[in-house]
């Protein structure tokens, strides 16, 4: 298939069992939600005075903030640098950001000791604070992405809804704007939420901490972009039985080696200019970590994607990118949670049930979320794959 057909809603039944097995883990971190609200957070988390944050902030803030990259990174290539080929991952790509950075913000509301305050900082500003930065590009460029997302809308409903075909027509000129602002204000925060680090260099191990945190984690951010969107893409178009958009994911897969690439070099020299490297033998669960992360989740999936045959099978190309959107997550965690070392902390930090029962119920929402709008909204443009007898 050369050419792909226009975005169309998927004609699928929606209550399949992966379905249902969505809606149950959503149900359960309800549960959990409603306990937190009456018992606090100690009630259902291992959180403490000395460990003020875990897998919340962990996995449902600074990895959902970085998979979600794939958004700007795909709006930046098809609609800035005008590689109008990658047109149809970039629909799903934005419903994905859209969604994952919703979901980044519920997740804050649930951390948050008094949630109800959340407004405070886009009344009291601070602007000498990185955390506000981080905070205020979150909220603008979530209420970008829901404005990029308006033609998709306006596609399935404008002619019901009259202010959407209105908006359409104002969106069609001034769409532009929008797609700048939204590379603008991602790469802003992404970088930031690595500056958050910066002021703890007694706390943070020295694998991890560096003063080009903000760059790294930027970097790793666009590098994960590309990744995310085929692994997100293959296994959408797998279980809702599409045909596979390979013609589109073996280039885009050519984009990530450079980018890839880029980021290995400045994370392993690095390391050797600032002498960390002898902390790699010490045997702790730093470094065992850390090499699982930089192995893994970089250097293997990197030789991997130079080889023609891998960029080439749908199987090969999905596990390689698969373990770099593991290793990006990886690096996440290790930043807040392993490298991060709270000094009067009578006990090691373990996730609770109830942190992983609200962060599966996130992502299951996430998952959720994105299947009824593949259903309703003009959002893929896959062909539905014919069976063979």
């Amino acid at each position: 298939m050369s050419e792909h057909a226009r975005p169309a809603p998927v004609a699928a039944p929606f209550w399949t069992p992966g379905v249902l097995v969505l809606l149950f883990l959503m149900i359960n971190a309800g549960f959990f939600i409603v306990a937190r609200y009456i018992g606090g957070l100690a009630a259902v988390t291992h959180l403490s005075q000395t460990r003020p944050w875990g897998l919340w902030i962990g996995i449902d803030v600074a990895t959902g903030v970085a998979l979600a990259a794939g958004g700007f990174t795909t709006a930046a290539l098809a609609h800035i640098f005008g590689r109008h080929h990658y047109e149809a991952v970039t629909r799903p790509a934005l419903l994905t950001a859209m969604l994952g950075y919703t979901f980044v913000a519920i997740g804050l509301v649930i951390d948050i000791g008094r949630s109800w305050a959340i407004w405070k900082p886009l009344v009291f500003w601070q602007p000498n604070s990185v955390l506000f930065e981080v905070a205020m590009c979150v909220v603008i460029y979530l209420h970008v992405l829901y404005i990029e997302f308006i033609p998709v809308v306006a596609e399935r409903f404008g002619d019901r809804i009259r202010i959407l075909a209105v908006l359409n027509r104002i969106l069609d000129k001034t769409m532009w704007i929008f797609i700048i602002a939204g590379v603008v204000l991602s790469c802003m925060h992404q970088s930031g939420l690595g500056s958050l680090m910066l002021i703890a260099p007694t706390k943070v191990h020295p694998l991890w901490y560096t003063p080009l945190l903000p760059l790294l984690f930027l970097l790793s951010a666009i590098a994960v972009g590309y990744p995310m969107v085929i692994f997100e893409t293959t296994i959408a178009t797998a279980s809702l039985k599409l045909e596979d958009e390979m013609e589109v994911l073996s280039p885009l897969s050519r984009i990530t080696i450079g980018l890839l690439g880029i980021y290995l070099a400045l994370k392993i020299g690095d390391m050797v200019v600032r002498g960390t490297y002898v902390y790699l033998a010490d045997g702790s669960s730093e470094s065992i970590s850390f090499l699982v992360e930089i192995i893994f989740g970089v250097i293997v999936p990197w030789i991997l994607l130079m080889c023609p045959a891998v960029r080439r099978s749908r199987r090969w190309l999905f596990i390689t990118c698969a373990m770099i959107v593991g290793g990006v997550a990886l690096n996440r965690i290790n930043v807040f949670l392993v490298a991060f070392n709270t000094p009067y902390a009578e006990q090691s930090y373990f996730p609770s049930i109830g942190e992983i029962s609200i962060t599966a119920g996130l992502i299951a929402g996430i998952i959720f979320m994105y299947r009824i709008a593949v259903t309703y909204l003009p959002v893929i443009s896959a062909r539905r794959r014919e069976v063979t007898s």
